[in-house]
């Protein structure tokens, strides 16, 4: 008979999610420190130490044009640079302060990523999934859209991803937010035909991200998770204290768009990714997950979709500063910039770059309007000179 303490082991690995012991061991060396409280700052320190370099990056980043209403120039509202897990750059424009949560737009695409690889790890979902599996209003018009096709914003919906510049009413994404879908986002998404062969081709798209945080959303609870589940199991784990994703009436995560969290905050969602979805040796993420997000996917890669190059070549959630000849990006898209830099990107400047070979995560939150004010090459470039540590 086994001892009372093996009993109890066995037990315990019964109810671990598949894969969790090998995750954990992957994760026992963290590939840097992660904040088992608030981070560790030497802002001032490093600021005396690199005075040149800290203004230049300031004379870049805060350069408000005119007054707030005319929304000219680069409105910088929070920049806060981590650099080795210490917070080495922090500044906040006027309005904005270390516990001011912003809305980071389309950065909610990165946690929506996060979002699935925590299900996936728990074996809640896998990439192979139909999206009928997991969602009852998908019909059978959209069985074929798998989730993976989902992460790689490659659904084949006829979706329109226009904003303030275009005409407002061919936009899907502001019908769905704001128009008649807002009260049932997932429902008014699967509405759009089916353009194009699931996984053929990228298009840029709100609506798959919604599709995505939906069916990852019933899934989890499904199997047993507390409606809560993506506090409880995402940004409580990361000390994320300041983060809502919003839902809307129907009580789907609005996983396009309605991420709310102060510039520390999404900081840690980037410290995340940097250690290959590890967090204090425990693993929120599988194994390849990183891997597979932040690299250019196969439908961007493919002719045919919407390209929006000035953003980077994108990945899963996350655009990167790879180069994608395939469709024309025959260098870096943001020159200045280290090759390995990827980013989450939202509307109006909202960023969170992760660089792991300098072993950085900039996060800047702001209120651009003038479309491509910002060159994000050159804010990285000064940022990485301003926020190294002596």
């Amino acid at each position: 008979m086994l001892p009372a303490r093996a009993l109890a082991v066995l037990t315990l690995v019964a109810f671990l999610p598949p894969g969790a012991l090998a995750e954990e061991a992957r994760c026992r060396d963290d590939r840097g420190a992660s904040p088992t409280g608030d981070w560790p700052s030497a802002a001032d320190a490093v600021r005396a130490a690199r005075p040149a370099e800290a203004a230049a990056l300031d004379a870049y980043a805060f350069t408000l044009d005119g007054p707030d209403a005319a929304r000219r120039g680069l409105r910088t509202d929070g920049l806060v640079i981590v650099h080795r897990g210490v917070v080495t750059y922090e500044r906040y424009g006027r309005g904005f302060g270390p516990a001011s949560r912003h809305l980071a737009w389309s950065v909610a695409k990165a946690a929506t990523n996060a979002l699935a690889g925590v299900a996936a790890l728990r074996g809640a979902v896998t990439e192979d999934d139909s999206l009928c599996r997991h969602l009852a209003a998908a019909g059978p018009a959209h069985c074929k859209v798998a989730l993976r096709d989902l992460l790689d914003s490659a659904s084949g919906l006829d979706w329109t991803e226009s904003y303030e510049h275009r005409a407002l009413q061919t936009s899907s994404v502001l019908a769905m937010l704001y128009g008649e879908g807002r009260r049932d986002m997932a429902a008014f998404v699967l509405t759009h035909a089916q353009a194009a062969t699931p996984g053929s081709a990228w298009r840029y798209s709100s609506g798959d991200a919604v599709l995505l945080a939906a069916a990852v959303d019933r899934a989890m609870v499904r199997s047993g998770a507390a409606p809560g589940w993506p506090s409880e199991l995402l940004f409580q784990p990361l000390g994320m204290s300041s983060a809502v994703l919003e839902r809307d009436a129907a009580g789907t995560l609005v996983g396009s768009s309605y991420l709310y969290a102060t510039p520390r905050d999404l900081a840690r969602l980037g410290w995340l990714y940097l250690q290959d979805g590890c967090w204090r040796g425990k693993a929120l993420l599988p194994a390849g997950w990183v891997a597979a997000s932040t690299q250019p996917s196969r439908p961007f890669r493919a002719p045919g979709g919407a390209r929006r190059a000035r953003d980077g070549a994108m990945g899963r959630g996350f655009w990167t500063n790879r180069p994608a000849p395939e469709v024309g990006l025959a260098g870096p898209p943001w020159p200045g910039a280290p090759e390995d830099a990827y980013a989450a990107r939202g509307h109006w400047g909202q960023e969170v770059v992760v660089i792991p070979s300098e072993r950085m995560v900039i996060v800047r939150t702001a209120d651009d309007r003038e479309p491509g004010v910002l060159d994000l090459g050159k804010l990285i470039a000064l940022s990485i000179a301003a926020g190294r540590l002596p």
